[in-house]
């Protein structure tokens, strides 16, 4: 690869400014920390350092090319590049909050409470207790966010204006929900089961919760969805749930909750914040891009659509003519597995099959990669599209306006210069 050229398709880069995240008392001791460096004049009142508030990589360990698409609360986005690895690692994983993580986390004391209309009883389990009383299982497991590819869609939605890197597939490690659940004894009655979690209202109104969404009592039966305490063979970071947090792959990840401290198993669809539409729900029905429709038409999203990103190379790439390119990528569905990728580098009129690995488990990710060549010099565009086992494929358009821009699974394509 000999250089890369900017087209004009380039990242938009949204970073607010003239905004401070505000901080307690008990916050301010650990900001030195954070630093590495004295604070060497007093800092006014609930003010953070700018340092802090426009920078993921200092607060977070985060990769410095990550884009930051709102600080309050923090969203960060994954460039489709950084996102090569086969496991994402913790600097590379996206970040997407809807309130402030807590400001301190008791592991030592640390418990989840499950509760409900459908539970036989009442029970809280410290974290020891989940670590030595239940089966430990490990997936390697796709999460990805309900409003990913927003920035496509027109006209514009509301919302953090996520590209196509708002995704990640880590290996989490836990116990299985369902393993709990039968511990616990639900109710034939058992619907939904909905999460409750420890971050903060951005009021910091600890009366008011951020966020609790749920699933469907089949989703939480699956042998992959776990309450997990470790990421990538560690601890779960704290910009991503430590010390818990519910995973839930193939929905949209909203519904994995981070910072978990507790489960209600209900005899109906739960009614936590941001489980009522318009938030993460669609049109049950197609409508005109640009409408307005009604809460009592819009149905929660569940399964997330087949997709798929290239992650190598970069958009922009320039090769020398005669010059074979390898592109690489992965695939995800919420079925079973995917079962073709193919390829097109004359805007979709044909398509070529590309190699495709195993996953490693449902709800991992497939590897796939090609090799491209081009008939002469000249600009082209590279685009991907993936196809999973239901017969589901990816549309080259984006796909179903509207009104919160979820769901938008078009082909990923980039740009390359054969010069």
């Amino acid at each position: 690869m000999a250089s890369v050229f900017t087209p004009i398709t380039t990242m938009k880069h949204t970073n607010p400014t003239g905004r401070r995240k505000f901080i307690t008392k008990t916050g301010l001791s650990s900001l030195a920390a954070l630093l590495g460096a004295e604070i060497v004049f007093a800092l006014p009142e609930g003010y953070l350092p700018l340092v802090l508030e426009n920078d993921p990589q200092t607060l977070f360990g985060k990769h410095p090319e990550l884009i930051v698409r709102n600080n309050l609360p923090w969203n960060v986005e994954t460039p489709a590049h950084l996102l090569d690895d086969r496991v994402t690692p913790n600097e590379k994983m996206f970040i997407r909050n809807n309130g402030l993580a807590p400001e301190k986390i008791d592991v030592a004391g640390w418990t989840l409470t499950i509760r409900g209309e459908a539970v036989n009883q009442e029970k809280t389990y410290t974290l020891q207790d989940l670590k030595s009383k239940f089966t430990k299982y490990q997936y390697q497991l796709v999460l990805e966010c309900g409003g990913n590819g927003r920035a496509d869609f027109f006209p514009p939605t509301e919302g953090n204006q996520w590209e196509v890197g708002a995704v990640s597939c880590a290996e989490w490690a836990g116990v299985r929900l369902k393993d709990i659940l039968s511990d616990v004894g639900i109710k034939s009655t058992a619907v939904y089961v909905g999460y409750h979690a420890a971050d903060l209202h951005l009021s910091r109104d600890t009366n008011k919760e951020v966020i609790s969404r749920g699933v469907p009592i089949a989703k939480a039966l699956e042998n992959e969805t776990l309450i997990a305490y470790e990421m990538n063979g560690k601890d779960i970071p704290p910009a991503h749930g430590h010390p818990l947090r519910l995973i839930a792959s193939g929905f949209p990840a909203s519904v994995s909750g981070k910072w978990l401290t507790g489960l209600s198993i209900r005899d109906r669809i739960h009614d936590g914040e941001k489980m009522a539409p318009p938030s993460y729900a669609l049109p049950c029905d197609p409508v005109q891009p640009g409408s307005d429709v009604p809460n009592e038409n819009m149905c929660i999203i569940e399964n997330m659509p087949v997709k798929s990103l290239i992650t190598y190379p970069k958009s922009g790439a320039i090769i020398k003519e005669n010059s074979p390119l390898r592109i690489r990528g992965h695939a995800w569905t919420a079925e079973q597995r995917i079962t073709k990728v193919e390829y097109s580098i004359d805007f979709g009129a044909t398509w070529s099959t590309c190699q495709l690995e195993n996953a490693k488990n449902r709800y991992c990710w497939q590897h796939f990669q090609a090799s491209v060549s081009f008939p002469r010099k000249g600009y082209y565009e590279v685009w991907v599209k993936a196809t999973d086992d239901s017969g589901k494929t990816q549309p080259m358009l984006t796909p179903g306006w509207n009104p919160k821009g979820y769901a938008n699974n078009a082909c990923h394509r980039i740009a390359v210069k054969v010069s």
